[in-house]
């Protein structure tokens, strides 16, 4: 009997995995394709099969990290509930995204810090930043629009979300003794939704004096 075939799938996430160890230990600048081809396992020639360079292997490990965090964000879009509580239940599955790639964190800083230098890692998170902001703001928007908000403005409040959460992140690398992601993310968004709520009670004890 013959050896099962791997999947095209399944080859490509090998790759990814072992690149992913590599760029953490070593950073993108001193990690090289020999350097992924063995820790993968596999031959050069397979590696090169998936992936024609290093910056190709960069850009869809970004896809790989972002395109988790947007499908999370597209269910909360179509799930059913308050805004607030679909906000909560996303920030929870963020931070526990997070937390299950613990050790991959330093890579996502060698991301921010290639961006200021590096026009392709820059424009897929630009694009990546924006197309999770505008859905953001959808949600949001959808919360002003049931009068469960307060007429916020939906983009900032969700820029406000986002910078929150990523701040969070830093500060959890720094010292994460000092910080609970999951906790203190679920207190920061509920700062953030209670400023709007509050507004919402403010306006419509306002029109009630009136």
């Amino acid at each position: 009997m013959g050896t099962k075939k791997e999947s095209p799938e399944k080859r490509r996430n090998q790759i990814l995995d072992a690149a992913m160890d590599v760029f953490a230990r070593r950073g993108f600048h001193k990690a090289r394709m020999d350097d992924i081809v063995r820790e993968s396992g596999l031959s050069k020639g397979a590696i090169y099969w998936y992936f024609k360079s290093k910056d190709a292997i960069i850009a869809a490990i970004l896809d790989r990290i972002f395109s988790r965090e947007q499908k999370a964000l597209k269910e909360a879009l179509a799930a059913e509930g308050s805004v607030a509580g679909r906000l909560e239940e996303l920030v929870r599955r963020s931070a526990r995204h997070t937390l299950s790639l613990r050790f991959s964190i330093p890579l996502m800083f060698e991301f921010y810090a290639l961006a200021a230098r590096h026009e392709q890692v820059r424009a897929a998170l630009q694009r990546y930043y924006a197309a999770y902001r505008a859905d953001l703001a959808r949600l949001v928007q959808e919360g002003v629009d049931s009068g469960e908000f307060a007429p916020v403005d939906a983009d900032k409040m969700a820029l406000a979300i986002i910078a929150e959460f990523e701040g969070l992140i830093l500060l959890w690398v720094v010292d994460p003794t000092k910080v609970n992601l999951e906790e203190d993310a679920l207190r920061g968004l509920r700062l953030i939704i209670g400023r709007a709520q509050r507004e919402r009670a403010t306006n419509r004890t306002c029109e009630e004096d009136e």
